[in-house]
């Protein structure tokens, strides 16, 4: 980063090296690159990241790419090749952290152990995420964000129960292990500023689903239950739940708190819901559940969606539309939290993209420039490392740096 904004963003000249492809491993990297870290980012020349291909595609890189890869710089190397393992070598002793998420043994078969690393440079914090860990039976298993999100036990609840288990929309298994795998550099490098010493953050995509899941191991140990598919609602939590609108859309009421729910009853006019004592507190609730969603259903049924939210804002109870990317994009609330954002691509159009996330008071991240182009900056890493132009040429000429 050379801006005068970058050079104050917090991670401002962390030196981070990024090997890995597709999602987990960049996902980190890209916040680490949001925070002002310096993220150099290897890819096999000539194919380059199969980000760089996937969803919706113009001028032949993804819509994604820019939003996964931005603030980044691509340098092309062949790690299949010692020459190209060797420059991945001197980045890595150079490098504050390095993000990986190859299957376990891949860096220790190209000569990049943390071991060996470690031991030229000692402070290295190496970020590590795969399906299931660095140790363990399943350690050399193949595991993309949707397995993790099997073995888990998100996939298994996620749904309704009278249909086979659904995904998230999205890659969610993948980006809370970027997330674990930010949270575990921050703290090692915390670490580090006090005793010197670099470590391991070994994250598994599994764990990290499996971490999310709320009360579900201590249930079954205790009460032997197994919790299921239940739609829209969570059992025993009442009432949440979405409820079908008058055009058929569904509105989200989020009425659980026993103050919150007196002011639905009142917004609705059921004033016989509101002082009922049975209904009085969750448990109450809770066991009345599926006839307390009808009742406020035949409020909803018969009003528009944008009646029932206001009639909700006005009672002071949680509710919303549920929202496509054509609302979110007209928000004022994300417009106003800078959520919509736009970047400049190499032929001067826009694109938009998602704004910067947490929000920091006195080092806010940003983001200077979309995806890089693949091996932009192969040649300015290269110099870096202090290789001459004629070698550079010859490393270009054989296939191994593009």
């Amino acid at each position: 980063m050379t801006t005068t904004a970058a050079s104050k963003r917090p991670l401002a000249g962390i030196r981070v090296l990024e090997m890995g492809a597709l999602i987990a491993g960049p996902f980190c990297a890209k916040i680490l690159a949001e925070f002002g870290a310096d993220v150099v980012k290897i890819e096999p020349p000539r194919t380059g990241d199969p980000l760089r291909a996937w969803r919706y595609v113009e001028d032949g890189t993804s819509l994604w790419w820019h939003v996964q890869s931005r603030n980044k710089r691509s340098l092309a190397v062949d790690l299949r090749k010692a020459e190209g393992q060797a420059i991945a070598r001197a980045l890595a002793l150079r490098a504050d952290i390095l993000v990986e998420n190859f299957r376990p043994g891949t860096l220790e078969a190209w000569n990049l152990s943390y071991e060996s690393l470690a031991a030229v440079n000692p402070g290295l914090v190496m970020v590590r995420v795969s399906g299931y860990g660095q140790t363990g039976p399943y350690r050399e298993r193949p595991g993309f964000g949707v397995i993790g999100e099997a073995v888990g036990g998100l996939r298994y609840v996620t749904g309704t129960p009278d249909r086979p288990p659904s995904r998230v929309g999205v890659s969610i298994g993948d980006t809370l292990s970027a997330l674990y795998g930010v949270i575990g550099a921050m703290m090692a490098l915390e670490a580090r500023r006090r005793n010197g010493r670099g470590q391991v953050v070994d994250v598994a995509l599994y764990e990290a689903v499996f971490s999310v899941m709320e009360s579900m191991l201590p249930e079954f140990d205790r009460f032997d239950v197994v919790r299921e598919r239940t739609g829209s609602i969570l059992p025993g939590i009442a009432p949440t739940s979405a409820y079908r609108c008058a055009d058929g859309s569904f509105v989200l009421i989020a009425a659980n708190g026993d103050s919150i729910f007196q002011r639905l009853c009142r917004a609705m006019g059921r004033h016989d819901l509101a002082t009922d004592a049975s209904l009085a507190h969750n448990d109450g609730r809770a066991a009345r559940q599926q006839w307390l969603d009808e009742q406020i259903e035949q409020w909803t049924s018969q009003r528009a969606p944008d009646e029932v939210v206001a009639a909700m804002q006005a009672a002071d109870v949680p509710a919303s539309k549920i929202y496509t990317i054509r609302d979110i994009v007209a928000d004022a609330q994300y417009a106003a939290r800078e959520m919509i954002r736009e970047i400049e691509l190499g032929d001067g159009s826009r694109l938009a993209v998602p704004g910067v996330v947490p929000k920091l008071s006195a080092t806010p991240g940003g983001f200077d420039r979309g995806g890089p182009r693949l091996g932009e900056h192969t040649d300015d890493v290269l110099r870096d490392l202090g290789y001459e132009a004629a070698t550079i040429a010859d490393l270009r000429a054989k296939g191994i740096v593009g």
